[in-house]
């Protein structure tokens, strides 16, 4: 803009002008203010939707919901957004402002090109995927504090992903219907899978009203990571591979809508993997992401038998927990015996602890075995369970075992006791290594009154 002295007149030009356009006058000059990015910046609301004339894009679109943003240009963008709106539209241009931390580098570093320490997210989307670069930024920020961005967290979402596919690859192969729906018939497994999924559901909504985004990500990737994938398709294998086709078909019809409403839960978090599946699946409507994000049922509420079929898994975990830590082989089942009040809760679970707690057989009562002295022992809330030592492990050879390791932290528990018993390492070296070996030595004679006990249980 070029000002006229002589008749006052502005001339606008992209050119350089040499005289006034009004009135051809010389004795012009250059405005000196020069408008920085922001203010470019601060129009974007409604610039991008053709105003200053009135169209349909402006008229829907304008204002907007929510604006996503990181702290640092809060005064620089965020500010003059809402004065220009309300300037030149006489309106706010979005009604909430979602502020997250910074994206660091993982010594906790701004990124930077003058410190070449930035992530280019191609790269990233190369080597992990677009889902899972996503997930990973989600899952890892919380309100307002920064994250530090670990490449290490970009490969387990991808591993997540795989997950995520392997599970639908499944139920896919497994499916002989082509409608969802679910059967007027519910087994224990179905009530409990259906109800952690409606819980879910009005957890995650919750959330994401509150834009808590990374707790209602983290919920969803629970849910499918440890009840749908590794709890529920486990429980139906038998159902899906039995002889009984109407209960395959329910198994199917279940397996199938869970999964559905899993793929609606995740689809704002990871948008390309969730549409491609559910295209594959049987499905009513175009696209996945113009379904109703799913919404909290009533009907499909079960909490006792929630309650119930969760006693069942708390029991499998720590059966399965107990023979780890006695290196029992799945292959290698033996008897199992139930001691609750809750006698209907694994009675009907039997099938389940023979083949997911490895049982030879199971005896559900209200008093505790004779022989409990040759027993290992297993304690729930709602139940306590015993198995036969001696069907677990081989008994001579088991405290062969045992003597070994305790000869072996004897061995390191003595080296470290002599380090610590003489005068000269103590008055040379420095605090720190002392304070090591003291927990070395703690360390190994924990492990040794541990051995030691399972060693006397044995005998």
């Amino acid at each position: 803009a070029w000002y006229c002295a002589d008749c006052g007149h502005i001339s606008v030009s992209r050119d350089d002008i040499t005289e006034c356009e009004k009135c051809k006058s010389h004795n012009i000059s250059r405005d000196e203010d020069v408008l920085d990015t922001w203010f470019s910046s601060a129009l974007w609301p409604f610039s991008t939707l053709g105003w200053p004339d009135k169209t349909p894009d402006l008229d829907y679109f304008y204002p907007t919901d929510v604006l996503v943003t990181a702290y640092d240009i809060i005064f620089f963008w965020v500010a003059r957004m809402i004065f220009s709106g309300c300037e030149h539209t006489k309106q706010i241009p979005f009604h909430s402002v979602f502020i997250h931390g910074l994206i660091r580098d993982d010594k906790g570093h701004k990124m930077s090109k003058s410190l070449g320490n930035g992530i280019d997210p191609l790269e990233m989307i190369d080597r992990f995927g677009c889902d899972a670069l996503r997930f990973n930024l989600v899952t890892g920020n919380s309100p307002g504090n920064d994250m530090r961005f670990y490449t290490e967290r970009c490969e387990a979402m991808r591993n997540f992903a795989n997950k995520i596919w392997n599970a639908s690859r499944f139920v896919m192969m497994n499916l002989s219907i082509d409608r969802c729906e679910l059967p007027e018939k519910l087994e224990p497994e179905d009530m409990w899978i259906l109800s952690k999924l409606n819980a879910v559901a009005k957890e995650v909504s919750e959330n994401m009203d509150a834009y808590e985004l990374g707790v209602a990500a983290q919920k969803v990737s629970d849910f499918i990571w440890d009840s749908y994938c590794d709890w529920y398709i486990e429980l139906t294998k038998p159902r899906l591979n039995g002889e009984d086709e109407e209960n395959s078909i329910r198994a199917q019809k279940v397996l199938l809508y869970v999964l559905t409403e899993i793929m609606k839960l995740l689809h704002p978090f990871m948008p390309f993997i969730t549409e491609e599946i559910w295209q594959a699946l049987p499905h009513e409507g175009d696209f996945l992401m113009l379904c109703s994000f799913p919404e909290y049922n009533e009907a499909l509420s079960f909490p006792n038998q929630e309650h119930d079929f969760e006693a069942l898994i708390d029991a499998i975990k720590a059966i399965r927990s107990r023979r780890a830590d006695m290196n029992v082989p799945p292959s290698r089942r033996a008897r199992l015996i139930v001691v609750t009040d809750n006698k209907d809760i694994f009675e009907n679970g039997r099938a389940f602890l023979i083949k997911l707690a490895y049982a030879s057989e199971v005896l559900v009562t209200d008093t505790a075995p004779d022989d409990i002295e040759g027993m290992v022992s297993v304690i729930t809330d709602k139940a306590k369970m015993f198995m036969p030592m001696a069907e677990l492990v081989d008994l001579k050879k088991e405290r062969e075992r045992l003597e070994k390791e305790i000869a072996k932290a004897q061995k390191e528990y003595d080296a470290q006791m002599a380090k610590l018993n003489n005068e000269k390492f103590l008055a040379k070296a420095p605090a720190s290594v002392v304070e090591n070996e003291k927990e070395r030595a703690k360390r190994a004679k924990a492990l040794i009154e541990n051995l030691s006990e399972s060693l006397l249980k044995l005998k």
